[in-house]
């Protein structure tokens, strides 16, 4: 025996019971501008979201971090001094 199929709507129609005409207080586009911008979301761990409950105190940290890591890197060009000979490097001659 074959299964028969439903004839639901096509994935990607709405239900004819889906009226959101009759609902009150929707606006097309609402967080549209928003959204636009550009959102980036980070989901905290709950043991971190203890430790830094507003979006200042993240960024405040972040901020900390990155200063600490740019002060321990390492400059990208070498230092413009000649090398010089230690004694253990020159030739008795």
């Amino acid at each position: 025996m074959k299964k028969t199929r439903s004839r639901g709507p096509a994935p990607d129609e709405m239900r004819r019971e889906y009226d959101f005409g009759s609902m009150k207080g929707g606006v097309r586009g609402k967080y549209h501008r928003r959204f636009k911008k550009g959102v980036n979301v980070a989901l905290l761990e709950p043991d971190l979201a203890k430790a830094f409950p507003t979006d200042e105190a993240v960024n405040e940290a972040l901020r900390t971090v990155l200063r600490a890591a740019k002060a321990l890197r390492r400059p990208r060009r070498l230092p413009n001094k000649r090398l010089q000979q230690t004694k253990s490097t020159r030739r008795n001659d």
